[in-house]
């Protein structure tokens, strides 16, 4: 047998074995008895009968086209699903930066807030202090008779 033919059929396989596993819910062991009962179920339709080379091929033929678009559907049905996904994380994503943009625009003039209110008590603090400074100073001076 050639090289690409072993390819070929090996591809086949592959392609067989992954659409019974993907049907199979990715169990190994549900996999392979679907495997064995279509196999069976086979047998028993081709029991009695003789089947030439040219029926199995095109039986073979029908059950690959059966199986491809039966993957191909479930393919399709995956893309779907995840550009679905994509749409919903991506908005999602949108909510969230903008919850965090009014969040960090309120904390912001809120601490615009709280900065304007404490330097005003700062400042009134100040004015208090060099009030009841100058009113000592005075207070002092009229002790020792330099008068106001």
């Amino acid at each position: 047998m050639s090289r690409r033919a072993v390819v070929g059929i090996l591809g086949v396989a592959a392609a067989g074995g992954g659409y019974y596993l993907y049907t199979a819910g990715g169990d190994p062991k549900v996999a392979q008895k679907e495997i064995e009962h279509d196999v069976a179920s086979a047998k028993a339709s081709l029991k009695g009968q003789k089947v030439s080379g040219e029926e199995a091929k095109k039986a073979g033929e029908e059950w690959a086209q059966k199986a491809g678009s039966k993957i191909d559907s479930t393919i399709n049905y995956a893309r779907k699903e995840v550009h679905e996904a994509d749409k919903i994380i991506t908005q999602k994503m949108g909510q969230a930066e903008n919850k965090f943009d009014k969040l960090k625009s309120d904390s912001a003039s809120q601490f615009d807030k709280a900065k304007k209110e404490t330097h005003d008590s700062i400042d009134k603090f100040d004015k208090t202090v060099e009030k009841k400074t100058a009113e000592a100073k005075s207070g002092l001076s009229s002790w020792f008779g330099f008068g106001k």
